[in-house]
């Protein structure tokens, strides 16, 4: 499948790894790539770290990362803000190190209040943000000034559990004044393009676990994508995703990469995918088969996505729900 593709755009967590554990197969697959001479860019909606830092916990999982591999939310949010506001403008930034790095590294100049007159406001997250900064924040965008988030993630996972994430106080500032911002993570198309313009990418293939983040974010930036079934989404999610959450390819993990693609075709009244038949039946997905888990969904998706309205999926979600299961 990469071979179709000058490029694969990796979403990192549920893909490249899970929480501090590389996800099986993915060093080896990364590698791989990597003496293919196939192009791997790591793409993630965070902005608190940093790409050198995020590269950094990728070497440790012994997963082939330069600091210029990944492009992260701060990134894309900084070309954003040159677009809106101007070369070397001066924008007001919520947020922590890494995004003001991200926007020094434009050229552009963070301010910390709406008293020095802004053309922008970026925010990001950081656990320092304070009611001050949030305020401060409403302030200038109640100016009317482009208002840029680097992403609306509305949670945090933290080691004690989860947390209130960016988009959470994204929706403070969105209270106070009524305003809409421009947003640079996923699902909007700004981070993947910024990742395909870093490897010079016109045909990329974008890879995540997410159907509302990373997958409608390849449909919005006219990308094919990869579902790896390694996080957050399964057969159920997937079997009910609207068009614009549904991907172009579907694979257990990353060596789907490294396989031919394959693709569920049409076959009288249903669809065949290896050794696995699907159709609808009153209003009911039917699935039989063997072999390859991942042939099954793949026709079940193409029967449950052609029918001309909502379908009952519950016995394809049995009969492969076990083989996906954590």
């Amino acid at each position: 499948m990469a071979g179709h593709h000058d490029a694969a755009l990796l979403d990192l967590d549920g893909v490249v790894h899970v929480g501090r554990r590389a996800v099986p197969h993915a060093v080896e697959v990364l590698r791989q790539l990597a003496g293919l001479g196939t192009p791997v860019v790591y793409v993630t909606n965070s902005s608190l770290l940093g790409p050198g830092e995020m590269a950094r916990r990728l070497r440790r999982l012994e997963v082939p990362a330069a600091e210029g591999d990944v492009v992260d939310s701060a990134q894309a949010a900084a070309r954003l803000a040159v677009e809106r506001c101007g070369q070397r403008a001066r924008v007001m930034v919520v947020g922590g190190t890494a995004l003001h790095r991200a926007l020094r590294e434009r050229e552009l100049r963070p301010v910390r209040s709406a008293r020095a007159e802004p053309a922008g406001v970026v925010q990001g997250f950081a656990p320092s943000v304070s009611w001050r900064q949030l305020a401060e924040a409403g302030y200038a965008v109640a100016l009317g000034i482009p208002w840029i988030v680097t992403n609306t993630d509305l949670t945090a996972p933290t080691e004690r559990g989860t947390a209130p994430g960016n988009g959470a106080l994204v929706a403070a500032v969105r209270a106070a004044t009524g305003a809409t911002p421009l947003v640079a993570g996923k699902p909007s198309a700004a981070l993947l393009t910024e990742a395909a313009r870093r490897v010079g990418a016109v045909r990329p293939i974008v890879v995540g676990d997410s159907l509302d983040t990373d997958i409608e974010g390849a449909h919005r930036a006219g990308y094919d994508s990869l579902l790896v079934l390694t996080g957050r989404t399964g057969p159920a999610g997937l079997l009910e995703a609207p068009p614009q959450r549904r991907p172009t390819h579907l694979g257990a993990d990353l060596r789907a990469l490294l396989a031919p693609p394959r693709i569920a075709e049409r076959r009288g009244d249903g669809w065949a995918c290896g050794a696995w038949q699907a159709w609808v039946e009153r209003n009911r997905v039917e699935l039989r088969g063997h072999g390859d888990p991942c042939d099954g969904l793949r026709a079940a998706c193409a029967a449950a996505w052609s029918a001309p309205g909502p379908v009952d999926t519950t016995a394809v979600v049995a009969a492969l729900g076990e083989a996906f299961s954590p």
